[in-house]
């Protein structure tokens, strides 16, 4: 049988299912740690389909990893499917997790002759949570040989440009009074974020270019007439490395603490997730889905400088550096309208996206082909199975 014809015939025949579940996850968007209704509607096909579903993997209720085959060489496909909190799937996880899906269900077949496991990593939380972090110290990709999956973008990139990042939760703690009669018995934990926020705009000015600081205020009082005693903010921080970032954070860190010194406040910073570092892709396999895609008529352009204004974060990176791994871009041909905008939302459940999600379930399914077939490649992801120890 050749395989990859084989693989093609069985993502034509899900081709239906596979829209659906996309849209079905595009309906009903569920914030990092609380999808379970979307984990539970992806892991349901490859359960139907053999896959053996191991649920609430790693002690995380919305994690899953689910298995056919029992080849020596384990791919792993990851299925993200956490929505954004106010604008949904703004970052297109419904069609991350529908082509893993797709992927996985046309290799299950094949495995046994290709000499591959497959599994599919239902891996939350990606939106801050770090799902993929966890379920990797926690050893759910133990034995792994290489990783993939694909992410909608506005162009067709092979990679994605990605910073390190780390995520951070400032609660700064005042004493409250009376705004009017008695102001000046309290301590004003919002002047204390102001300070900060203002503090971080003027630093911004001797950053690195590829440096970034952003965050909101999650809760800045209860009452206009009561001098608020606890506020609370979420920033980010990003870097080109995790060393880069090692240097900048501490000077964010400063910051915080700047301004519950100058307001008389107290202040803790909460790690939301572990640090997101940056992507090392592998060469090999990024060429081959490059090959695959291109041969489904996905062109990726020259983008020249524009391509590293895409730089996000994710936490497949830190998969990356663990082990060989892909994060391609399925353009979606929508620029200026770019990820985690409300128009990248509704562009995520149209005709464009479906396409998008078939061919790079295809890809991603002939590109472990390639790696199982190519006796050079296969070797080395055999030689280097990912382990903790």
């Amino acid at each position: 049988m050749d395989a990859k014809p084989a693989a093609q015939d069985v993502v034509e025949g899900v081709a239906g299912s596979l829209v659906d579940l996309s849209h079905r996850l595009h309906d009903n968007p569920e914030i990092r740690w609380e999808e379970v209704q979307s984990s539970r509607w992806v892991a349901e096909p490859l359960a139907d389909a053999g896959f053996t579903v191991e649920e609430g993997a790693c002690e995380l209720p919305t994690a899953f990893v689910a298995t056919s085959g029992s080849g020596p060489l384990t791919v792993a496909i990851c299925a993200e499917y956490d929505a954004l909190p106010g604008v949904g799937h703004a970052c297109g996880h419904n069609v991350i997790a529908s082509a893993a899906v797709g992927a996985a269900l046309a290799l299950a077949p094949l495995a046994d002759d290709l000499g591959l496991t497959v599994k599919v990593m239902g891996t939350p939380a990606e939106e801050g949570g770090g799902g993929k972090i966890l379920m990797l110290e926690r050893g759910a990709f133990d034995g792994v040989n290489a990783a993939m999956m694909v992410h909608p973008a506005p162009h067709e990139m092979d990679t994605m440009p990605c910073l390190a990042v780390a995520h951070l939760e400032v609660h700064y703690h005042g004493k409250e009074a009376h705004a009017s009669a008695f102001p000046e018995l309290g301590r004003n934990a919002a002047d204390a974020i102001t300070v900060a926020q203002t503090a971080i705009g003027l630093l911004r000015q001797h950053l690195d270019q590829r440096a970034r600081i952003h965050g909101i205020v999650t809760k800045g009082g209860d009452a206009p007439n009561v001098v608020p005693g606890h506020t609370v903010g979420e920033w980010l921080v990003r870097h080109e490395t995790l060393d880069k970032l090692a240097e900048l954070e501490p000077r964010v860190r400063d910051i915080f603490a700047a301004g519950a010194l100058a307001t008389g406040c107290t202040h803790e910073i909460k790690p939301v997730s572990r640090p997101y570092s940056e992507m090392r892709d592998d060469p090999e396999m990024r060429a081959l889905y490059r090959s695959n895609a291109e041969a489904l008529g996905r062109t990726f352009a020259n983008l020249g400088p524009l391509a590293q204004r895409f730089a996000g974060s994710t936490d497949m990176a830190n998969i990356s550096l663990a082990m060989p791994t892909i994060h391609p871009m399925l353009g979606l041909g929508c620029f200026p309208i770019v990820n985690h905008q409300p128009e990248f939302a509704a562009f995520c459940a149209t005709p464009v996206a479906d396409k998008a999600l078939h061919d790079g379930a295809l890809a991603m399914a002939w590109t472990a082909i390639d790696m199982a077939t190519n006796a050079g490649v296969r070797d080395r992801l055999l030689s280097q199975a990912f382990s903790r120890n």
